[in-house]
């Protein structure tokens, strides 16, 4: 088997684990039927949030019981809704529920609309963080709450914003929960808490996020990514959710005393994040395509607070909120390359200030480092290409006897010193370091609206004038004629048309990625031509 055979299979082999990397993280349709509601739950009926999803029922023998509510009260009037800002977010609190229904992050645009702020939480994709109480007469996420006011705001000087609402409960006494929102951050606390009756016994509270299953603006076909749920306990650890498998059995953790439950999706997701306590994590399909996942806790008596995260994945800030938070940047199977690679891309920026730049930076160094296993294969390939002459003049020579051909190569090889694996195995050995990299930059939220220099706006997304891909192809021309010459012509075709290949998937990939790999590409060029041109000389003077 030749060279150009095993860079052939080195590319098959690369692309399968890509679509392989790809595969795992795909949001998988849901089924076509609706999944079984919780056993003793009526159906739901309608389309909207508040109509489709009952209140969560604890299941029995894992918490305390608790009767399901009846959900009484009628819908809000038309702009029944509390509009909250702070400095990081602008918020919309519904009436029917006390759900925070509308979350804006203000620091953040929309995908491919620069002028407007991206809506995280919203009626596009009926997403909503809801919140109640489970047990006799309590107010839930389908009850009307009185709100203070039709609007606040976070004032200067101010560092939190509590925003306090009520709901009378069946027999007496009200419910108040209140949203607490502070300065320059994305973390708001939901607290419940009973005035004026005691707590009933085996009174729960839960807490859930409801979303359709649709793929956030901007996601493409040619990079898949994951959009559903996420449950982390210390026992089980981080375990993603397809909306398909909601409401299935032993998908996810279902009881401990710690952990998290989250809604992800591409830089951004949302999180209800409980103190240590006893817990029961669930998950289910609603109707009108609507999903919820969600914990219920049992109600410790006069009051609970829960926090809710609701912003980006920005690594540095989910590492101080709680255990195992960072895993929602998912890496998969190569979180343990891909982590480091990101925390050494962070340090290089927080020293120049541009991630464009610390993308080169950090090629340059990964390219230091696999140095001598790139020099080991460059070397084997030069050889290989001093002997194309007499390879081709053997495949010539015995185009009627393969075995004969087969061991007059052999006989070459050893005879030349050379190794024909020896410029494939060095690159299979830095695979999962590439696929890692690639991982880091497609989903790091810091370069989402990051400028690199002249045209390059935004390094998360395509570059608009297909600049960058068109100097990755011709690099990657370069490369291809510094390797030496197929003797098989159908190789040889294929090898020509693999930078056209590659430059038109790339057209639509970030341009950070294309970036990286642009530079990767003239990295190895250099390298390349010069071990090349080393090669080449000293086999002209053995002559």
């Amino acid at each position: 088997m030749d060279t150009q055979r095993l860079i052939l299979l080195l590319v098959f082999f690369f692309s399968c684990l890509m679509l392989w990397d790809a595969w795992q993280r795909k949001d998988l349709p849901p089924p076509g039927a609706p999944a079984s509601q919780a056993a003793g739950a009526p159906a739901p009926a309608g389309n909207a949030v508040h109509d489709a999803a009952v209140p969560p029922a604890p299941t029995a023998g894992a918490l305390p019981g608790g009767a399901l509510p009846a959900g009484a009260g009628q819908p809000p009037a038309p702009g029944a809704v509390l509009k909250v800002r702070t400095d990081r977010v602008a918020a919309e609190i519904s009436a029917r529920g006390g759900d925070l229904v509308r979350l804006e992050l203000l620091q953040h645009r929309a995908t491919g609309k620069p002028e407007e702020n991206l809506v995280l939480l919203g009626a596009e994709h009926a997403y909503a963080a809801q919140s109640g109480l489970i047990g006799a007469g309590l107010p839930n996420h389908k009850s009307i709450w009185t709100l203070p006011a039709e609007s606040l705001e976070l004032k200067e000087g101010k560092n939190e914003l509590r925003i306090p609402l009520e709901a009378a409960i069946e027999g007496g006494g009200k419910v108040v929960k209140t949203y607490v929102f502070r300065r320059g951050d994305y973390l708001v606390d939901v607290e419940h808490k009973i005035v004026g009756a005691p707590a009933p016994d085996k009174a729960h509270a839960y807490f859930q996020l409801t979303r359709d299953d649709k793929a956030p603006a901007g996601t493409s076909s040619m990079m898949m990514t994951f959009t559903g749920a996420a449950i982390y306990t210390e026992q089980d650890k981080f375990q993603k959710v397809d909306f398909a498998d909601f409401g299935g059995k032993d998908k996810h953790a279902t009881r401990s005393d710690n952990g998290w439950v989250a809604l992800l999706q591409h830089y951004f997701f949302s999180a209800w994040l409980p103190a240590a306590g006893e817990r029961e994590y669930f998950t289910r399909k609603l109707d009108g395509n609507l999903f919820a996942a969600g914990v219920v806790l049992p109600f410790p008596g006069e009051s609970l607070t829960v926090p809710l995260f609701a912003g980006p994945q920005e690594q540095n800030r989910l590492e101080k909120i709680a255990p195992g938070l960072t895993l929602v940047v998912d890496y998969g199977w190569l979180t343990m390359i891909a982590a480091p690679l990101f925390w050494i891309l962070e340090w290089i920026y927080g020293y120049i200030g541009n991630w464009g730049w610390a993308i080169i930076l950090l090629t340059v160094l990964i390219k230091a480092v696999f140095f001598p296993l790139s020099a080991a294969s460059y070397k084997s390939m030069a050889k290989m290409r001093v002997l194309t002459p007499q390879l081709m003049k053997l495949k010539e020579t015995y185009a009627h006897d393969r075995q004969r051909m087969n061991t007059e190569m052999m006989e070459m090889y050893k005879r030349e010193k050379v190794n024909p694996l020896g410029g494939c195995l060095p690159i299979l050995v830095q695979i999962p370091v590439f696929i890692a990299l690639y991982w880091v930059l497609l989903g790091t939220v810091e370069m989402r609206g990051a400028p690199w220099l002249g045209w390059i706006n935004d390094l998360s997304v395509k570059d608009p004038y297909y600049i960058l891909p068109l100097l990755m192809g011709v690099s990657m021309f370069v490369q291809t004629k510094l390797n030496p010459t197929p003797p098989d012509p159908i190789q040889a075709k294929i090898m020509t048309w693999l930078p056209v290949a590659f430059t038109f998937m790339f057209l639509w990939f970030p341009a950070g990625l294309v970036l990286y790999w642009t530079v990767n590409n003239i990295l190895s060029i250099a390298q390349q031509w010069q071990v090349n041109r080393m090669i080449e000389n000293a086999s002209l003077k053995a002559r």
